[in-house]
């Protein structure tokens, strides 16, 4: 089966007549917290343990020099026992990654789908531990689509500028 696409990493091929390059350069934590605020009273599961769990997710990334890209994965889990916070973890995953020689288009997409994707498992490892180590029963993040929230994100901000080109047009 051939698949056919317009992807230049996928192709390993040229972009502008240049190789394209993608490589990690380097993956760290650039800041983590876990906060517990009712512990040791929070154990006390008389109804077992069934918290609400909430997950906020935001990626950024910004040029640092030349074709070096730093990507931000940002992670938010607070569990709740109806209004009581049992326990607060967040983690920045972080990396360096080279992107030469993309279209705007290409290099977009690899900073906002691609690299979020590489994060994703350590910051998940991270999350984990904090929260066992906290005490709590272990909690494993589901695989998140990393590609169809930056299509979502394109789209919506694809329509955005239509709307504000169409804003001003009536103007």
């Amino acid at each position: 089966m051939t698949e056919n696409t317009n992807d230049p990493i996928a192709q390993g091929g040229q972009e502008n007549g240049e190789q394209v390059s993608f490589s990690m350069q380097k993956i760290y934590v650039k800041d983590s917290s876990f906060e517990a605020p009712g512990v040791p009273e929070t154990f006390n599961f008389k109804d077992g343990y069934r918290p609400n769990v909430n997950l906020e997710l935001n990626t950024n990334n910004r040029h640092l020099d030349g074709d070096m890209y730093e990507v931000v994965l940002h992670i938010t889990v607070t569990a709740k026992d109806n209004d009581t916070v049992l326990f607060l973890a967040e983690v920045k995953q972080a990396g360096v990654f080279l992107v030469a020689n993309m279209d705007d288009n290409n290099k977009r997409h690899t900073l906002g789908s691609f690299c979020p994707s590489v994060l994703f498992p350590y910051a998940r490892t991270m999350v984990s531990e904090m929260i066992t180590h906290g005490g709590f029963p272990q909690l494993l993040l589901a695989h998140i689509n990393f590609e169809q929230l930056f299509q979502a994100q394109e789209a919506k901000r694809q329509q955005d500028a239509q709307n504000a080109a169409s804003g001003e047009a009536t103007h």
